[in-house]
């Protein structure tokens, strides 16, 4: 389907797409003559009985046009006139070339186009169709028709067209703009609070626009999101009036026509899939690796707002602010002083970010502080805001009262309606969806357990609704009883996904730990899962390991068996690592790692060949065994082979953090008995850590170095 932005370019000049037709500069007079003829005669037979919905005059008019062309190119492809045709009339020909391709893709983009669309760009596709008039009669103007050997017929209907043509006006259909007018009647009234009536919607979207049923209703609303997905600064309507376009048709689709036509197969327990993208921000985050420009030096997590210090560095606004509050006064990344707290948006850096979040499908949500303005622009109108609270309203009246088909529908849209936006999620648990998600969890339907599991997930990422969910009775047990038995791979996968953003609240951590299979299920799926299904387990591994109460659960589900497995899985290895050293933190933890017969060979070998990230996380590990694991512990990691080298390379060329870690870990093994004997060869380099480096490392549990937002408690 052709975009608005071709006409655009046509407008211009441009080649609007790589497979445009260019004029013919090779064809003698009578091959493009025969080339015309059957371009106009291809439109015509296309497009003479195609009916138009919208445009349907200017497509009319547009179509006689090009006949009247027809007519006069087979003239002189069968009389002979073709072949003896003067400079100026080549010329034209090959011009009207040109427009007959252009003719083409309007009038294709024009019947192909959703309804609503054209609707809402009436009056610029009117300027299309004005535009290629006036070109014709151009056109028509340098055609030297008195030098081209015609019958009367023929030079009567060019005349003809030619004085029609210099005639013509801008034509904007006034029924169509009085549509497109009511349209955006409906949406003021959801601005101002007031809720239209059903009666005036069927009206509107069935009587008059002709989409008669679900089907046609839904495909309207993803032609209007991919529009908003691909908008150009300069195309009306805005953005933000197209989301509340959008929003205000999804409710219509569930008040005009109800639950039960949709393309859910309940009976296979599948659901056909939707190119709309279902999972959430720091889902999709675990998939990706995040250009290090766009993370933040202090948290290494993808930025939602930087801001830039007094030094010149970048730092996410959450993370520098909390650094300062803590009364530092020195940039983290430089040690330099700091001249002033101000922070400036790096608004370049942010456009950046989201250019390259939309290019790999990774959803942005608005950061929670924002200027003024910047927030103004990125919160929904209240149309928007008003219109899917409305749709809330139906989908969980649906949710409780409704069918089972109906139910699982419901759940989907509410699966949708929550992936983004802190608005959506706050009002869709406000107005008491959570139950009955939770009741769905147990269902015995495939499809309706998966969406009803994936939209807790998103609601989850609202930080006030982790306290309604984990409050509502029996909803935890619920969705570990999904990780545990789930129907699909999915619905397992998401139930770990929202175990881990649950266990971002410390106090959270504990009460998950201690749920009945949920270790033993993320264990699991560590071992076996899917790749993403690894991700997502490991990351909740992770944050329940920065809860130290958790660390003897955690070592009974074998959870340790499997983050020390995970170390050779080069996709989950990072995190596997940073669990582990928070483990080891505790003279038991480091006790039931060092017994793994692989604990010690995987982490070196993270040392040797993972990424900066995994290298620190493996050197911290291992240094937090030898304090943690007594005599045995710091003998076994001593003998381990290669670690000398791997150590003094790390002194050298490691990253900060991973410099202070092998630092620290080179004094322990000074202190012992015989580290001259397995490390004489790095006494140099220890001596340059030792005159470099405080005497006891200070480092924080922070410096576990994971690609995901997660908070980690200063230990």
């Amino acid at each position: 389907m052709a975009s608005g932005a071709i006409f655009a370019s046509l407008r211009r000049r441009r080649s609007p797409t790589l497979d445009a037709f260019l004029a013919p500069v090779d064809l003698s007079d009578v091959a493009l003559v025969q080339t015309l003829v059957a371009v106009a005669g291809e439109l015509v037979s296309c497009f003479s009985k195609r009916p138009f919905f919208f445009q349907s005059k200017n497509s009319r008019s547009l179509i006689r046009k090009v006949e009247v062309f027809q007519l006069l190119l087979e003239y002189l492809s069968d009389s002979g006139s073709g072949a003896c045709l003067p400079p100026t009339a080549l010329l034209c020909l090959k011009e009207l070339y040109l427009l007959l391709y252009r003719t083409k893709i309007l009038l294709d983009y024009c019947a192909q186009s959703s309804k609503l669309w054209l609707l809402l760009q009436n009056h610029s596709i009117s300027g299309h169709f004005h535009d290629l008039n006036q070109e014709i009669s151009t056109l028509l103007d340098v055609f030297p028709i008195k030098d081209v050997r015609l019958s009367k017929d023929v030079r009567e209907q060019v005349e003809l067209l030619q004085k029609q043509s210099r005639r013509a006006k801008l034509f904007i259909d006034k029924k169509d703009d009085a549509l497109r007018i009511r349209f955006f009647s409906f949406l003021d009234e959801f601005e101002k609070g007031q809720i239209p009536g059903s009666a005036e919607l069927q009206s509107f979207y069935v009587d008059k626009l002709q989409i008669l049923d679900a089907s046609g209703c839904r495909n309207e609303i993803d032609a209007l999101e991919e529009q908003i997905v691909n908008h150009e600064g300069d195309i009306e309507p805005t953005i933000s009036v197209l989301k509340g376009l959008v929003a205000m048709t999804r409710y219509c689709r569930f008040l005009l026509f109800g639950f039960e036509e949709d393309e859910l197969d309940l009976e296979g327990g599948s659901m056909k899939k939707s190119k709309r993208r279902l999972i959430t921000q720091e889902i999709a985050e675990t998939f990706l690796t995040v250009p290090k420009d766009f993370c933040c030096p202090i948290s290494l997590d993808l930025m939602r707002d930087p801001v830039i210090i007094s030094t010149g560095q970048t730092y996410e606004r959450s993370s520098i602010s909390r650094w300062m509050e803590e009364g530092h006064t020195t940039c983290p990344k430089t040690g330099q002083m700091l001249g002033h707290n101000r922070l400036v948006p790096n608004r370049a850096l942010r456009n950046l970010i989201v250019q390259w979040c939309s290019a790999h499908g990774v959803p942005l949500d608005p950061p929670e502080v924002l200027e003024a303005e910047a927030f103004a622009s990125a919160c929904p109108t209240k149309a928007a805001l008003e219109a899917n609270k409305a749709t809330a309203a139906l989908l969980i009246q649906q949710l409780a009262n409704g069918s089972q088909f109906g139910k699982t529908i419901a759940a989907r849209e509410i699966r949708f309606l929550a992936k983004t936006g802190r608005e959506n999620r706050a009002f869709i648990a406000e107005a008491g969806a959570i139950p009955y998600l939770r009741n769905l969890l147990s269902s015995h339907n495939a499809v309706a357990q998966e969406n009803s599991v994936t939209a807790l997930l998103n609601l989850s990422i609202f930080d006030k609704n982790k306290s309604r969910i984990m409050d509502e009775e029996g909803c935890l047990g619920s969705i570990v009883d999904v990780l545990r038995f789930g129907h699909t791979t999915e619905a397992r996968e998401n139930a770990a996904a929202t175990l881990f953003s649950l266990s971002a609240v410390h106090d959270y951590k504990k009460v998950i730990a201690d749920r009945t299979g949920a270790v033993e299920a993320l264990a699991g799926l560590l071992q076996d899962g899917t790749p993403r299904g690894k991700k997502d387990a490991v990351t909740a591994l992770f944050n329940l390991s920065t809860h130290t109460e958790n660390c003897v659960r955690m070592i009974e589900a074998g959870a340790v068996t499997a983050l020390v497995g995970a170390l050779g899985n080069e996709g989950v290895a990072e995190e596997a690592a940073g669990a582990l050293a928070l483990i080891v933190r505790q003279p038991i933890g480091a006790k039931a790692v060092v017994t793994e017969d692989e604990a010690v060979v995987g982490l070196i070998g993270m040392m040797r060949c993972g990424t900066p990230r995994g290298k620190e996380n493996a050197v911290a590990a291992l240094l937090e065994l030898c304090r943690g694991g007594g005599a045995a512990a710091t003998e076994r990691v001593v003998k381990a082979p290669a670690l000398a080298g791997l150590l003094q390379t790390l002194l050298f060329t490691g990253t900060k953090r991973a410099r202070r870690k092998a630092a620290s870990l080179a004094r322990v093994f000074q202190r012992c008995e015989n580290a001259s004997l397995h490390y004489g060869g790095l006494g140099v380099g220890y001596a340059l850590a030792s005159n470099s480096a405080p005497t006891r490392d200070t480092s924080y549990a922070g410096d576990v170095s994971v690609p995901m937002s997660i908070s980690v408690p200063v230990l």
